[in-house]
């Protein structure tokens, strides 16, 4: 195990002990490995953990959700994602947080239903992960210098604009959204490392660091899975663009009829 395989670990679960001990816990789960880890690692501590997937019937996420919650022994609920709630469930956010990008509310939709729909106070979340660990396909062959420029940039729009829409959203239903990925004892960890750790060679080389960790942990089933987008592992752009479709819209213009008709 290296140094820093060893230190991000013991940062990461102090993280998550810290947030979720003794607490029943959500866990908005695609079934990847950011929120596969973090479910494991709240497995330990919380009093209960339950596993919530928001995505279209037999989904990308749905279909690994569902398996990897039987590996960790934890329960499971699929939120269903479909074109008859789609577009209310677009509005109703829309409404909540203000935000008009049309790429935001696709990402942020799979939160927005699990948000709506659970019982416990707490949500944990994977999100940060990507940012912090060089996660994107964009980072993929960077030099350091770019991949620095770059991160620094996706997290400051993480703090900026994402963060401050999931707490809008989270408030709105009486939820606390967890980033342990965001927390300082694992932000300190990462950024005291050599970027040159962190540049992905290719796409099946993202965020190695964080795929030795949960090796380190006994997790490898969790090490092994690969990446695929919320909005696209969910479903949920090809259900916003067939209900922008019906109606002879491109999603964009969905999006910017709705925020017009609400706020204008």
């Amino acid at each position: 195990m290296s140094v820093e395989s060893e230190n991000l670990e013991n940062a990461l679960v102090s993280a998550v002990k810290s947030q979720v001990q003794g607490e029943d816990v959500a866990v908005a789960f695609s079934g990847g490995l950011d929120s596969g880890l973090v479910a494991a690692i709240a497995k330990e501590h919380a009093r209960s953990v339950t596993l919530y997937t928001s995505g279209k019937d037999n989904s990308y996420d749905v279909v690994m959700a569902r398996e990897m919650s039987e590996k960790l022994g934890l329960p499971w609920l699929h939120i269903p994602l479909n074109e008859d709630n789609i577009e209310a469930r677009l509005r109703e956010m829309i409404s909540i947080t203000g935000t008009s990008s049309p790429l935001t509310l696709s990402f942020e939709l799979p939160l927005f239903f699990v948000c709506r729909t659970v019982r416990e106070k707490y949500v944990l979340s994977g999100q940060g992960s990507d940012e912090l660990f060089a996660g994107y396909s964009k980072y993929i062959g960077l030099s350091v210098e770019e991949l620095d420029r770059m991160r620094k940039a996706d997290i400051g729009k993480l703090i900026s604009s994402t963060i401050p829409h999931e707490t809008k959203v989270a408030d709105h239903f009486g939820r606390k959204v967890l980033y342990p990925y965001m927390d300082p004892l694992v932000t300190m960890q990462v950024n005291a490392m050599d970027l040159k750790e962190l540049v992905p060679a290719d796409q099946d080389h993202r965020k190695m660091l964080l795929r030795q960790v949960a090796n380190n942990l006994g997790y490898p089933f969790i090490a092994e899975k690969k990446k695929k987008a919320a909005q696209y592992g969910s479903g949920t752009m090809d259900l916003v663009r067939k209900v922008a479709s019906d109606r002879g819209l491109t999603y964009a213009e969905l999006v910017d009829q709705i925020y017009k008709e609400i706020f204008e």
